[in-house]
């Protein structure tokens, strides 16, 4: 028998991998069953989770060390969102964020394990900033023992705190009114058993001490001021008593030895409390003595009529204060050093503004930010000194001029003389500020005016003097002996000095019209080709004979829109100049019309203009090295103020011996231009037109 049967062999090897297979499966079905199991467990922690984070109101965040980022996990607990410092401050208040960085940075630094504080959020609900507990602690460290990454659990209490603070001033209120009212208060059980009463009751009714009389457990029906009290159906009612306590037996309400005698007038109200499923706990009633009230009604009255004009003469003053304070732009200031703090209102019963110290010196302009710091740094030395100071800052009023502020702080003393604070006012000052700079320029300019006026009149006085006395002292040779022969050059000269006095107060008077602003310019369409070369012909018609002219006149025709009349004064002045100075050589004038603008440029080869009078030309009355004037003295001055009110420049180069060029350009618009061309074939000249439509 073959022990190794090739048939058996098969069915060993089959069976082996049924086994194997099933195997497999069985541990592939397992391992997605603990998969599953897996999911399911990590579904159920973050349900958990996100029930947790709900319900607590809680926010968790971690800190990277390394990377200096927030990684924070969404309220469901669902995702995550990465922020850095910039946009993570973003979610709390400026000072908390600053509170929040140090924690941080002392846990990384190893001064401290963790921190607590509370932090406020940066944006608002109603009116009110959500409050956060935060607690920060190290998550995670590395070999080397430093924090790697911090953690932070954000726990929401603003519902906590507004409750707690909504007790408290139940509370508050409740033990004020209570145990410090004028009035007598006295708290009755559902079974009609004196629980509490005030000092206030126990006077009035002189029972004694306030413990013994709790001690002593009087009922409600054995207070005479309240029997018609029935304390199963006690209503809130109100209701005055008057009590003789002649006729009262104090048998029957436990008064002997009270000392109560005589009427009382009894004032109270009575308020039943209940629980929340509507039971009844027990009744407040509250009173007071009206006796004396009832007995002294008329005086009381009088009283209360003065005490309202009073308190209205007190409301009428404070609100003339508060409309002095807005309509003067005055701000009242205060300064708390404990705190370091500034208040500023505009009103004398409400704070408008705080600012802690660094908000302040950012707030003035980099140069005043040192005299800012100086003075808070006085009145934090608490000196008892007063403290003024202008500051110019970085807000801008609605003219968009940079506002400045004058504080004027004086110390406020405590009890025992010290400084407690500093109160004063903060004025704006950018209308004198501005006030002072423009009184300043225009002083400047009034006094440069009164400068050139004087030296003007000067001037001018000695200039019409001149030919005056010229023509005077003419004139008297008539009357005294002379030569007939000689009465033609006295009539010459006195003609001749005549005109030059004439000319000379033409000018004086054009150019105070042109200082006025009175001189109307009035622009109109005509051909310029033709008005240029009839005004340079009029300039220099008394020439010298041996000095040539010409006139280049580039344009068959040029229509331009300007003022004829007061350029053709510019162009006849500056040409008279020209023929004045010249006395051999030429005189050339030339124009050209070129993107919007009128050029004129009129040279000579004449006695030309020294270095040291080339700068002052055009100044008035100006003389030069020979002391010699300009024409009348007035001609440049006249030339250039009628170019620069027609919007145009002028400029002047010459040197002495060698002549003068002048410039002028005057912006205008050109409606039609033919400039002259020259064919070459038969070098005959002919018109080549250009329309412009401008």
């Amino acid at each position: 028998m073959n022990v190794f049967d090739f048939d058996h062999l098969q069915v060993y090897v089959m069976a082996v991998l049924l086994i194997s297979v099933f195997v497999l499966i069985f541990y592939n079905r397992l391992f997605v069953y603990r998969e599953h199991q897996m999911e399911s467990q990590d579904s159920s922690q973050n349900a958990r989770l996100r029930l947790v984070l709900l319900s607590g109101k809680l926010h968790i965040w971690s800190y990277v060390v390394s990377a200096r980022h927030y990684i924070r996990l969404s309220e469901t607990g669902d995702y995550t969102d990465e922020y850095n410092p910039l946009e993570f401050s973003q979610f709390f208040d400026r000072d908390d964020y600053e509170l929040f960085r140090t924690a941080i940075f002392d846990i990384c630094e190893g001064r401290r394990e963790t921190a607590s504080f509370i932090a406020h959020s940066s944006t608002k609900v109603n009116g009110m900033a959500s409050i956060y507990d935060i607690s920060i602690s190290v998550a995670e460290r590395n070999a080397k023992g430093e924090v790697e990454r911090l953690i932070g659990i954000e726990h929401d209490i603003t519902e906590d705190v507004k409750k707690e603070q909504h007790v408290n001033q139940l509370l508050l209120r409740f033990h004020t009114v209570f145990n410090s009212s004028l009035s007598d208060m006295l708290y009755y059980d559902k079974d009609g058993v004196l629980r509490d009463i005030n000092d206030t009751a126990c006077q009035t009714f002189k029972l004694g001490p306030r413990q013994e009389v709790l001690e002593k457990k009087f009922e409600l029906k054995d207070n005479p001021m309240f029997p018609q009290i029935d304390i199963r159906q006690a209503n809130s009612f109100r209701t005055t008593s008057i009590l003789d306590f002649g006729q009262l037996n104090a048998q029957d309400y436990h008064l002997e030895g009270s000392g109560l005698n005589g009427k009382l007038y009894y004032e109270l109200s009575a308020n039943p409390v209940y629980d929340a499923a509507g039971e009844l706990e027990g009744v407040y009633i509250s009173g007071r003595d009206v006796t004396d009230m009832v007995e002294s009604f008329h005086h009381q009255q009088e009283g209360m009529a003065q005490l309202k004009k009073a308190t209205k003469s007190i409301q009428d003053y404070v609100r003339s204060i508060n409309y002095a304070l807005r309509v003067s732009g005055v701000r009242l200031v205060n300064y708390y050093a404990k705190s370091y703090t500034l208040e500023v209102s505009d009103n004398v019963s409400e704070t408008q503004l705080r600012m802690s110290q660094l908000r302040c010196i950012r707030l003035a302009t980099p140069r005043f930010r040192r005299n800012v710091s100086s003075a808070l740094n006085r009145m934090d030395h608490l000196i008892n000194k007063p403290i003024q100071e202008a500051i110019e800052t970085e807000i801008r009023d609605q003219k968009g001029r940079q506002i400045w502020l004058l504080f004027n702080m004086i110390p406020m003393l405590d009890s025992e003389g010290r400084v407690e604070r500093y109160f004063g006012m903060c004025r704006n000052q950018t209308e004198m500020v501005e006030t002072e700079r423009r009184l300043a320029v225009e002083t400047r300019k009034a006094q440069e005016t009164e400068l050139l006026k004087q030296s003007f009149l000067t001037n001018m006085s000695y200039e019409i003097r001149t030919p005056l006395n010229t023509v005077v002292g003419f004139a008297e040779l008539f009357e005294g002996e002379h030569d007939e022969a000689d009465e033609p050059v006295f009539v010459e000269e006195i003609k001749r000095n005549s005109n030059q006095l004439l000319q000379l107060i033409n000018d004086i008077l054009f150019l105070s019209r042109l200082d006025a602003k009175m001189i109307e310019f009035k622009k109109q369409d005509v051909d310029f080709a033709i008005l240029f070369d009839a005004h340079c012909q009029m300039g220099w018609s008394l020439h010298e004979s041996n000095v040539s002219v010409s006139v280049e006149n580039p344009y068959e025709r040029l229509i331009v829109n300007i003022d004829a009349e007061n350029l053709g004064k510019v162009i006849e002045n500056i040409c008279k100049l020209a023929s004045l100075y010249t006395k051999e050589g030429s005189i050339r004038a030339k124009y050209e019309y070129w993107r919007g603008e009128l050029q004129i440029n009129v040279e000579d080869t004449g006695v030309g203009i020294d270095p040291e009078t080339l700068p002052k030309v055009f100044e008035r009355f100006v003389r030069n090295c020979n002391e010699e004037l300009c024409g009348t003295g007035l001609d440049l001055p006249i030339v250039q103020s009628l170019v620069q009110q027609m919007g145009g420049t002028i400029e002047l180069q010459s040197e002495l011996g060698k002549g003068s060029s002048v410039w002028v350009t005057i912006p205008c618009e050109a409606k039609t231009i033919e400039k002259k061309v020259m064919n070459a074939s038969s070098s005959s000249s002919s018109l080549f037109t250009e329309q412009l439509f401008l």
